[in-house]
């Protein structure tokens, strides 16, 4: 195929791949791009994250990290991180997303699986990762107001609300530590089944090359809070409830759960922006509403009264109302 990377074909011959079917998988919004290797009965993954653009090799170090504590990332075949090139076991086609479309009954069994993954991610040490400090949550959620704010024509006080969220998450960065890995995009999209969930399935974990050492709610709120997938608010305390009664969390942990949400969903609708503005992928835009409905009832938790004051000051009501709207 001409559209296959310069490489390629050496990487996989040296992995003993060489005479496998080669089958592109359509990629979503990274530089990263993904194949799927076939020969008789069995099949691998194959991934390329070329430089300078990716790094293969915080993937690699994040899979054996969960790997090392019981928990399901794709085994690691062959690799070549310099040339950004990784040989994965193949988790198959079930994204759990897909699943659920076909499977509506299972919804309640697939989500008590993820979030007993997360159960089990936060029961161990946490990784030799960066720290999730309110540095990295400022450079998150100053994207609403740095791609946003100016595609709706809205003049904001960006300083305002830098200190309305410091002043929110400053307790909070307190409280986490010494903290736990966090994969930073747990969601429905990036867990694999590997089965039937009624049954037992296990999680397979992806996309999770960004991990860093945070608190525990901000994968919860990723899970429960999906921009891309509808969760009822019934399901969402259900899980939630699910998650405090198997860790025993304290009684800050919700407060925590709303503000993370908070940071989190105005963080994705600065990047959905982004995506559209400059890298011309417009079908994001579709997804701010329900990103914005779960910002909404997160800025509802008096934890975030700074920042629900500068929403009420800055963004107009008829904005609001519409679920953000699509950036003009």
């Amino acid at each position: 195929m001409s559209d296959l990377p310069e490489g390629i074909d050496h990487f996989i011959s040296h992995a003993g791949w060489g005479d496998a079917a080669i089958d592109p998988i359509p990629g979503d919004a990274s530089f990263r791009r993904y194949f799927r290797l076939r020969r008789d009965d069995t099949s691998a993954m194959l991934m390329h994250a070329p430089p300078p653009h990716e790094d293969p090799a915080p993937f690699l170090n994040v899979a054996q990290y969960l790997a090392g504590h019981g928990l399901r990332a794709p085994g690691i075949i062959a690799a070549q991180p310099d040339a950004g090139w990784v040989l994965l076991e193949d988790f198959g086609d079930a994204r759990m997303r897909d699943w659920l479309d076909e499977n509506p009954s299972g919804e309640q069994a697939a989500y008590e699986g993820a979030v007993d993954a997360l159960v089990r991610l936060h029961d161990a040490p946490a990784g030799p990762f960066s720290p999730y400090d309110m540095a990295a949550y400022a450079r998150e959620f100053g994207l609403f107001t740095e791609w946003y704010c100016p595609a709706k024509g809205l003049g904001v006080d960006t300083e305002g609300f830098a200190r309305a969220f410091a002043e929110t998450l400053q307790p909070l960065v307190a409280r986490q530590r010494p903290g736990v890995t966090v994969l930073r995009d747990y969601h429905a999209e990036n867990i694999m089944l590997l089965g039937d969930p009624r049954h037992g399935a296990e999680q397979g974990l992806i996309d999770f090359q960004d991990a860093l050492v945070g608190h525990a709610a901000y994968d919860l709120v990723s899970l429960l809070q999906d921009a891309r997938r509808d969760v009822s608010p019934e399901l969402e305390r259900t899980m939630l409830d699910r998650y405090l009664a198997a860790t025993g969390a304290g009684a800050d942990f919700e407060a925590d759960y709303a503000v993370l949400g908070a940071q989190r969903n105005a963080k994705i609708v600065g990047i959905f922006t982004r995506l559209w503005k400059r890298d011309g992928k417009s079908r994001y835009l579709d997804l701010i509403p329900r990103v914005w409905a779960a910002m909404e009832r997160d800025l509802a938790h008096p934890a975030l009264e700074p920042v629900a004051r500068w929403f009420d000051t800055n963004i107009p009501a008829d904005i609001r109302a519409s679920g953000g709207g699509k950036p003009a």
